[in-house]
């Protein structure tokens, strides 16, 4: 017998509702910061890459360091919080991006689970109307539908490999 059930953290009401809260609480604080940029301004602007934000830190340790040799042209209160502001929404981001793949890794056992049960709900009804019980052939008439029916001949009722 296959291995079923493998996630069974499940959310209580009171968790869900904590957890929804949160969340709108989160994209309110964030509303008034949030930016809205079109493919073609991301592409514009794009990602500073990797060795631009060496510069830009160097930049930043000689204004710290010696500020007398940075240029007045520019606004170094600005850079400042730009830089402070960046550093925050990276850190966010990097946080963001860590909770929504433990997330999404628990969905996807989640949906594991359900297709698992969901075959072995499907082939005891299979099993339930071959042995002539009644009630059990338009569920697998129905279900049937969802299986790919090349290879076994005209009445392939084996169920398929999971695919995302």
């Amino acid at each position: 017998m296959p291995f079923l059930n493998f996630e069974s953290r499940h959310f209580s009401e009171a968790e869900k509702a904590a957890i929804t809260t949160a969340l709108q609480d989160l994209q309110t604080a964030l509303s008034g910061k949030l930016a809205t940029l079109t493919a073609e301004e991301r592409q514009q602007y794009g990602s500073i890459k990797e060795q631009n934000k060496l510069m830009v830190n160097k930049v930043k340790d000689y204004r710290d360091s010696d500020p007398q040799l940075s240029s007045p042209e520019v606004d170094w209160e600005e850079f400042g919080n730009d830089f402070v502001s960046r550093s925050f929404l990276q850190t966010l981001t990097n946080s963001l991006t860590e909770l929504s793949r433990g997330l999404e890794n628990a969905k996807i056992l989640h949906d594991w689970d359900n297709y698992q049960a969901s075959l072995t709900d499907y082939q005891y009804s299979v099993y339930r109307n071959d042995s002539g019980s009644t009630g059990f052939h338009t569920k697998v008439e129905e279900i049937k539908q969802f299986f790919n029916r090349t290879g076994g001949g005209s009445g392939n009722t084996t169920p398929p490999e999971p695919t995302e």
